[in-house]
């Protein structure tokens, strides 16, 4: 039989497998929001099972960082960040109902890097160097803090390891049903990587920052400033590569995205802020 085609009814086997796959673990972990934020995920590994590495990870990284002195060696900034945080994980009940039950835990590392993240499960570390860098203002780390608590809620960690699961399970299919062996596996793995795995990246950064802005707002900070924040990240350098080919959004599409979400957003902002008042 030509290579081609055996690689033809290889590939061919992979997306049947791949489609079957899919059919059997499609859900939704969030509800849509005033976003929208309800589309179908492949989800072949379970919460739990995502929870405990993420826990064993985030243990791992904050006793690290207290090792080199750098864990919230800064009490007011901590304080910061944790009192934005008691603000935002209430309202993730919007998007999911058991959300704000999770075991939320916020901690803050000294380190130049501008990075912040949020594990599976609502484990949360900034790093100094994001807020200070780029003179963060409060609503601009509520912005940041949302998005990233968005990729836990969506649980993107979990549908990516679902993608790489069924990927890989297709691909063993695949040459079972074909008898081709590692002939044609290096191709499909950067067929994976190149096309689907770049796409989702994008879509979940652009999914979280949808979920993110949403958030800020109803916690009562100004989703306005979101627009500064991706004005700040691009002031420090930009992006080299092209949009398609990076694995992320550019900043311009970003605070595009934005601020056609600002007429729907900023009212449960101004909503928050009168509520918040009343409450004074």
């Amino acid at each position: 039989m030509p290579s081609d085609v055996r690689a033809f009814r290889f590939i061919a086997a992979i997306v049947i497998a791949t489609l079957a796959l899919q059919i059997a673990g499609c859900a939704s972990t969030t509800e849509g929001g005033a976003v929208g934020a309800d589309r179908s995920q492949l989800l072949l590994i379970s919460s739990d099972q995502m929870e405990k590495m993420a826990a064993q990870s985030y243990s791992q990284q904050k006793n690290e960082a207290a090792t080199r002195g750098a864990l919230n060696k800064d009490p007011v900034l901590t304080h910061r960040v944790r009192e934005i945080s008691e603000r935002i994980t209430p309202v993730t009940s919007i998007f999911r109902k058991d959300a704000p039950r999770w075991d939320w835990e916020v901690n803050v590392v000294t380190s130049k890097e501008l990075n912040a993240f949020c594990m599976p499960g609502g484990k949360i570390i900034f790093y100094s160097g994001i807020i200070e860098r780029l003179k963060l203002s409060d609503d601009e780390i509520a912005v940041i803090m949302g998005h990233e608590v968005a990729h836990a809620l969506r649980e993107h960690s979990r549908e990516h390891a679902s993608q790489a699961l069924a990927a890989k399970t297709a691909m063993s299919i695949g040459a079972s049903l074909f008898g081709l062996g590692g002939i044609t596996t290096d191709l499909a793995n950067m067929a994976y990587e190149s096309l689907v795995a770049t796409s989702f990246s994008r879509g979940d950064e652009s999914e979280a920052d949808r979920i993110g802005i949403e958030l800020a707002a109803r916690a009562g900070y100004d989703p306005r400033t979101g627009v500064t924040l991706w004005q700040k990240m691009k002031a420090q350098g930009g992006r080299t590569r092209s949009e398609f080919t990076s694995t992320h959004p550019a900043e311009d599409t970003r605070i595009k995205q934005i601020e056609a979400l600002l007429p729907k957003v900023t009212p449960l902002y101004e909503a928050a802020r009168n509520a918040m008042g009343a409450r004074q």
